[in-house]
């Protein structure tokens, strides 16, 4: 029986780890450290537990089923799970993620060098993306080019920027916004939803379990142990890189008070740390970072719409990088702007289809369960999108000011009911099943 070796799983563990750190990942830790000020670690805790604790659970989650989405979402119907699975993917792919990380790697590492024109953006985007393009046309190769190669980079690159943090701070925490004064913990927690860690995670779990395919492995126990021992380790390295970025933000209010994202934040430090070197470390350290997360999307998004559309893997590629390319010229303040009311609608359902694929022991029918759940989840979530959008005028008062709304958590209590109310109607169904049978 074919075994993995100790390096390849902690390449494995590289792969994964790199695979999450994108420009999310790292734009949004730093403006969080310096909006929360002295409340920066509550709003740390929040943070990690929809950036890093959600991300690895669902890794775990999709390690159990093979890691396939279509296998985790069985419960709620191939229709409803297909459209979740496409929605899923378009988003972290070539909706908003992938070109992100063109933009964010572009405004943060190469405008400041270059000066923010729509030219310079179009010739960085079009040269990152024939890279994205050349690597994601050999998946089976992931494993050496991002877990051998292009990950220990990043992950030297970041480990130099996250001691700095601690070890060279650029001046005292400064005063927290009003937001992190009144729940630090919840702003934290929906910024999270930002980093898209999680919804990557339902992505990525497939490219996962075919690099462990890719090695010769093929007993399922054996797929899901290095999965899960991947997952783990990527958390880790997650852990720290967003707890010095965390750092690094929280000691930047004497240089870069008044940003208004973490992009600023990370320039104004840099320069100040490293001088004029610093820029071009930062330039190499985003790219770096964001061009392995745009390759596994690609790569993720191209297999699997490959099983549901008639188009070979090669061509979904060309045209995935293409349409990423043309929408990351809109620039990054379009692309959070339009992905921030889409995030916060699909959030709940998918943080509720990975919770309760833990839970399936304890009813009769996963459908009866996981479905409705779901279903509310996701109609008291959209209520939060259109508030995020800044149409929350055009809602009824009861709807504007649920409970936990103001914290974009308001489709947590109706779905806690309706999982109780559920779970008591399975049981009875269930009894009088047996009954009959």
């Amino acid at each position: 029986m074919k075994v993995l070796k100790g390096q390849d799983i902690l390449a494995l563990g590289f792969m994964t780890f790199a695979l999450f750190v994108g420009a999310g990942n790292i734009i949004f830790p730093p403006i969080v450290g310096l909006q929360a000020g002295p409340n920066v670690w509550m709003a740390a805790l929040g943070f990690l537990v929809t950036a890093v604790g959600l991300p690895v659970v669902t890794v775990i989650a999709l390690a159990k089923v093979g890691g396939a989405m279509d296998a985790l979402s069985s419960p709620i119907g191939k229709v409803a799970g297909s459209i979740l699975a496409a929605v899923c993917y378009l988003s972290v792919g070539p909706l908003f993620a992938t070109p992100r990380t063109a933009t964010v790697s572009f405004e943060v590492g190469l405008a400041p060098l270059t000066g923010d024109s729509a030219t310079a953006l179009f010739l960085y985007s079009l040269v990152y993306f024939l890279i994205v393009l050349w690597v994601s046309f050999y998946p089976g190769r992931l494993l050496d080019t991002v877990g051998r190669f292009l990950a220990p980079l990043k992950i030297i690159a970041l480990a130099v920027l996250g001691i700095a943090a601690f070890a060279l701070p650029a001046g005292d925490i400064g005063v927290a916004e009003p937001a992190y004064v009144a729940a630090p913990f919840s702003q934290g927690f929906i910024n999270g939803y930002l980093t898209m860690d999680t919804l990557g995670a339902l992505v990525f779990g497939i490219v996962i379990v075919n690099a462990i395919r890719s090695r010769g492995v093929e007993s399922p126990r054996l797929i899901t142990r290095y999965a899960i021992i991947a997952g783990l380790i990527a958390g880790v390295g997650l852990a720290l890189v967003y707890i010095s970025l965390f750092r690094l933000g929280s000691g930047s209010h004497a240089v870069a008070a008044g940003a208004s994202n973490g992009a600023a934040v990370l320039h104004a430090y840099v320069q100040h740390t490293f001088g004029s070197l610093g820029s071009g470390f930062l330039a190499v350290l985003i790219s770096l970072a964001c061009l392995v997360t745009a390759v596994g999307l690609t790569c993720a998004c191209a297999e699997y719409f490959a099983k549901v559309l008639p188009l070979s893997y090669k061509t979904l590629v060309i045209i995935l990088a293409a349409f990423s390319l043309l929408v990351s010229n809109l620039g990054l303040t379009k692309l959070i702007l339009f992905s921030i009311p889409v995030l916060t609608a699909i959030y709940p359902p998918c943080i509720v289809l990975v919770a309760l694929s833990f839970c399936k022991n304890f009813w009769y029918s996963q459908a009866r369960i996981v479905a409705p759940v779901m279903l509310v989840a996701f109609v008291f979530g959209l209520i939060d999108a259109i508030k995020g959008a800044g149409f929350k005028d055009y809602l009824p008062h009861a709807l504007s000011n649920l409970p936990l709304s103001d914290q974009g958590l308001a489709w947590l209590i109706p779905a806690v009911i309706v999982l109780c109310v559920a779970f008591v109607c399975d049981r009875i169904i269930g009894k009088r099943n047996d009954a009959l049978a």
